[in-house]
Order: structure tokens, then C-alpha cells, then sequence
């Protein structure tokens, strides 16, 4: 297969689609003596793929259409021209938000979370209509549809009205050539020192996005545990401004606690393994998640894993993790002191985590993926037999008396 695959959502590297992109680039390297792979690259976003240069081909996109309008309008003219030129078999796109309405082949993409009917203000009221209402209708001109979680799988359903079969669950992976334990006391040694920390931690690893990521109800919960418990522990913040940061910064900023709250912005994927390993426990409240990588990764670096169970995340941790309300203030501080305090239940939860962990693979995610990228172009051939069929205009035949009477002359 020929297959085009368009980068520009990544966000310059810094979202979870972003490493999505990554990781499904990563294990395409496997089959790239089967099948030819071709990225569609934002021009200051080419360093990013520089790991992948040997087995991809790499198409420059001009800086000019990095704003989002622009964007889709290369979605939506250009890409599809590309597309015929290049020859292409199948054309990914990893996100909902710039689905083309053309179809020079077939088309594939991906749906990570419908958030914008269960969160209100995710997004500006545009973004929202975008998600809602324009989205659905372009969904529809898809061949395949990939949704990286059952949960996300009944939401395509219920809200956007799509047909089953058009929809394939494909969970997300992890790279456990990157993510995996190391010794307990090296590991706290070597992460604290890398970002000079000196106590235990909570570690929250989220973009900062206020209301979404919730992280204003855990600083409360966290409020709550200091001041009736008198720990040491602090919390450490990982992730780079996104929507609504500055209210999230201004409560820090108000906190009587603000002191033992770390804010380390965003981290660089090479260094996120030291931080998980270096946490004693990872605290992911996030109000609605369509997979949620996080809690995952950290689970195979040997970290004890706190995680809200709205969208899929109860699907993704299973029974390997605490799971809350992440709405209840109350509960989630419960869960703090008791996970701070009790070693038992952290050595529990680091070997319930790292099995847990071992069921996602970014090898079988790409596999399940080409199988998706084949049922596409079977579809899309089916559609274009159909369209001929019917095209085909038929000759009108003589009653069989007229036929009978015009053959006795």
C-alpha cells in the first residue's frame, strides 16, 4: 500500500495526538519493506520526524498553513490534489478535526475522544460547533474510521449517528523500549536530581487546560491532604499551557500550599520516563479522556496509578489502578493520604500496573491499523463499482410482441 498519513495536528510535538503520530511512525518501520509511508509535514515540524527519515518519504507543508483555517483549507483543496499526484492507496488523518471531504482515495482517521459533548468550554464556541456538528458530517464521508477506545467506539454511535461497521476500536500502544521499571531507589535518585526535586510527589502529566483536565479540584484535594495530614509530599504539574492555563496558574498562585506545587511545564518525551519513575504516585483526574496515555506509560515505568474512571480511562487502567470521581474533592484527598501513607497498597498497585501495561503494544496498534488502511480500500472500491453501476444507463427493450411482430417482415 501507498499510504499518506498528515502530520499537522501535532501541535509542534507537544499533545497526546502528537505522540500518537510518533509511536504509529515509529513501529510502521517493521513493514516499511511492505508498504510505502509518506508524511504530510508542517516545514518547522520536519526535526520531529528526522528519526524516521531512513524508511519515510516526507512532503514539506508550507509554515502559512499552520493556523487552523488554513489548515483545513489544505485539508480540505490542497491535500486531496496531493493525494491523486501522489497516487496514494489510503490517506490517514489522525484527528477528527481536519477530516477532507474529497475522496482521491481511500480515506482513513482517526477519533481520539468525542470531548466537546461532555465537557462544556473544552473549546470556544467555533471549536465546539466544529466538533459537533461539522465534524459529523465529514466523519461520514470517511471509508474507516479508527477509535482508540470501545468508549469512543459507542460515542461515534451515539452522536454522530455513524454506521458500526464503519468503525474499528484500536487502542493506543506503549513503547516499552522506552517506558519500563528500573530499580526503585536509582530510579528516585536519578528523576530527582534531573529536575530538582527533593521530596515524593504527586505527579499530574496534562497539558494545563482549564476546565478539561480538572486540575483545579485536584490542587483543592491536594489542599485538603497538607493541611490535615502535614506531609511532605508536594505536587509536580507536568505539561505546557494550553486553553484556560492562566486560571490554574493564578490558584497556584493563591494556594497557601504554593510552595510544594511544581508547575515543570512541558516534557520532553526522552525525559518523561525519568519523571514517572521518579514519582511515588501518578494522579490523572481528568474529567473525559477517549484512551488517556498517561496513566498507562506511567504504569509500565512501575509507578502507582490514581486515575479518574470518566470516558475511557476505566476501560484503559482496569482493576490496576484507584480510581475516583474525579468531581469529588473529598474522595480524591481520601485517596491521596491513604496512598501517601500506605507502601503496601504502592508496591500493590506498581505490579498490577506493569501487567496491565504489557496488554498495549505500539507493534500490534500498527498492525490492527494497516488492517484498517486495507478494509478502507476495499470499501472505497466497492463504493466506486457501485457508483458505476449505477451510472450505467440501461437501453430500453421492445415489448416481445413489438419483437415478434418486426421479426415476421
Amino acid at each position: 500500500m501507498k499510504i499518506g498519513l498528515s502530520t499537522s495536528v501535532i501541535q509542534r510535538g507537544k499533545t497526546g495526538i502528537a505522540e500518537y503520530v510518533f509511536s504509529l511512525v515509529r513501529a510502521f518501520e517493521a513493514h516499511a519493506g511492505t508498504h510505502q509511508l509518506i508524511l504530510f509535514v508542517l516545514e518547522e515540524d520536519l526535526p520531529l520526524f528526522e528519526f524516521a527519515k531512513n524508511f519515510v518519504q516526507v512532503v514539506a507543508v508550507s509554515e502559512t498553513f499552520r493556523h487552523p483555517l488554513k489548515d483545513i483549507f489544505w485539508h480540505q483543496v490542497i491535500l486531496p490534489r496531493l493525494a491523486r499526484t501522489l497516487e496514494l492507496d489510503v490517506l490517514h488523518v489522525p484527528s477528527y478535526r481536519r477530516l477532507p471531504w474529497r475522496k482521491p482515495c481511500a480515506l482513513t482517521a482517526t477519533v481520539h475522544d468525542l470531548a466537546p459533548f461532555y465537557v462544556a468550554r473544552k473549546y470556544d464556541w467555533k471549536r465546539m460547533f466544529y466538533g459537533r456538528v461539522v465534524a459529523r458530517w465529514l466523519a461520514g464521508r470517511q471509508d474507516e474510521i479508527i477509535a482508540v477506545s470501545r468508549k469512543t467506539a459507542r460515542d461515534i454511535g451515539k452522536f454522530w449517528k455513524l454506521p458500526r461497521k464503519m468503525v474499528t476500536v484500536v487502542h493506543h500502544g506503549v513503547d516499552h523500549g522506552r517506558f519500563f521499571p528500573v530499580i526503585h531507589e536509582i530510579a528516585k535518585s536519578t528523576g530527582l536530581k534531573h529536575f530538582s526535586l527533593e521530596r515524593p510527589f504527586f505527579l499530574y502529566v496534562a497539558r494545563l487546560e482549564h476546565p478539561a483536565k480538572n486540575h483545579l479540584r485536584l490542587i483543592a484535594a491536594f489542599e485538603q491532604f497538607k493541611a490535615e495530614t502535614g506531609s511532605r509530599w508536594q505536587l509536580v504539574l507536568a505539561g505546557g499551557d494550553w486553553h484556560g492555563a492562566e486560571t490554574i496558574h493564578a490558584t497556584i498562585g493563591k494556594s497557601p500550599f504554593v510552595t510544594d506545587i511544581r508547575t515543570l511545564g512541558f516534557v520532553p518525551e526522552a525525559e518523561l520516563p525519568l519523571l514517572y519513575r521518579a514519582a511515588e504516585v501518578f494522579v490523572y483526574p481528568s474529567l473525559y479522556e477517549g484512551f488517556g496515555m498517561p496513566p498507562i506509560e506511567a504504569m509500565a515505568c512501575g509507578c502507582p496509578v490514581l486515575c479518574s474512571t470518566c470516558g475511557a480511562l476505566g476501560e484503559i487502567v482496569g482493576n490496576a489502578a484507584v480510581t475516583i470521581d474525579p468531581e469529588d474533592v473529598s474522595a480524591l484527598k481520601t485517596q491521596l493520604a491513604l496512598l501517601a501513607a500506605d507502601t503496601g497498597l504502592r508496591e500493590q498497585l506498581r505490579a498490577k500496573g506493569l501487567e496491565r501495561a504489557r496488554q498495549f503494544n505500539w507493534q500490534r496498534t500498527v498492525a490492527k491499523t494497516l488492517e484498517v488502511y486495507q478494509s478502507a480500500m476495499v470499501r472505497r472500491k466497492i463504493h466506486a463499482q457501485q457508483i458505476r453501476t449505477e451510472s450505467v444507463i440501461p437501453i430500453p427493450r421492445l415489448p416481445r410482441t413489438a419483437r415478434e411482430s418486426g421479426g415476421g417482415k
